[in-house]
């Protein structure tokens, strides 16, 4: 069978893209997932999304991790979206389900602009801190953090035992001034450091700006710049949250599967 497919990237978190309106992909084939996400024998990607018809939304994101995992994905679904107006199933405004629930989303300009699900709170984890945003995210606060060993303490945290069996995602954040930070992900399912990664950046943006009494913070990654805003619940929640940031199209072509 012949495959076609879209490679789309934001702020370099990168990802096969699949117009399966006609379920011809088979979802249950997590083998075909991996190996298309190889970077060394298949495509190549963080992760690989399909869109889907859906009869209450203008689509249906299906997201897989690198490794056939699923879980919601900020930077795919901002892809996701700018991926459905290139294939003219929506325009500038967007009402889609994803597997956290459903999302609203705006494309203006070369920029997406994504409303991601409601966070309870915040809470401490190992001395540092942890955040729920649609994944799982420790949020740890680090020096010099260009320099810093990702792989290794992120690796370290993903597998603690307070996180058994799931494990999580691991951000270190270095705070640049008042309302700007720097982050660097290693991603649970991806298993290594991604360039960028939106719900990683998301909950990083809102330990940081409750810690500086922020709500619009500017986030820099070693693939790009997002900026995350968000409104405060009298509860110690979070609600209006928007991940902001390019997404575009790299290249498309076709594979045999």
């Amino acid at each position: 069978m012949e495959l076609s497919f879209y490679k789309y990237q934001g702020t370099g978190n990168d990802f096969v893209m699949v117009d399966d309106r006609d379920q011809r992909f088979d979802e249950k084939n997590l083998s075909l997932v991996q190996n298309l996400c190889d970077r060394k024998f298949g495509i190549g990607a963080d992760g690989l999304i399909l869109i889907r018809n859906h009869s209450n939304y203008d689509f249906e994101m299906i997201y897989f991790n690198a490794d056939g995992s699923q879980s919601m994905c900020g930077n795919g679904a901002r892809c996701a979206v700018a991926f459905s107006a290139f294939l003219g199933i929506i325009k500038e405004k967007t009402h889609f389900l994803a597997i956290d629930g459903p999302h609203e989303a705006l494309i203006v300009g070369d920029q997406v602009e994504l409303l991601m699900g409601n966070v309870a709170g915040i809470t401490q984890s190992m001395g540092d801190y942890f955040v729920n945003t649609g994944s799982p995210h420790h949020i740890r606060f680090v020096d010099h953090v260009r320099d810093y060993p990702v792989f290794d303490q992120g690796k370290s945290i993903r597998y603690d035992a307070c996180y058994a069996p799931s494990g999580t995602n691991v951000n270190f954040v270095e705070g640049i001034n008042e309302n700007e930070v720097f982050v660097r992900t290693y991603e649970r399912g991806v298993e290594n450091e991604t360039l960028s990664c939106g719900t990683g950046v998301t909950a990083a943006a809102i330990v940081y700006g409750a810690q500086k009494n922020q709500n619009l913070v500017k986030i820099n990654t070693l693939g790009g710049k997002l900026s995350v805003k968000f409104q405060n619940d009298t509860s110690g929640g979070f609600h209006d949250i928007w991940l902001i940031g390019p997404a575009e199209q790299v290249f498309s072509g076709k594979i045999n599967i």
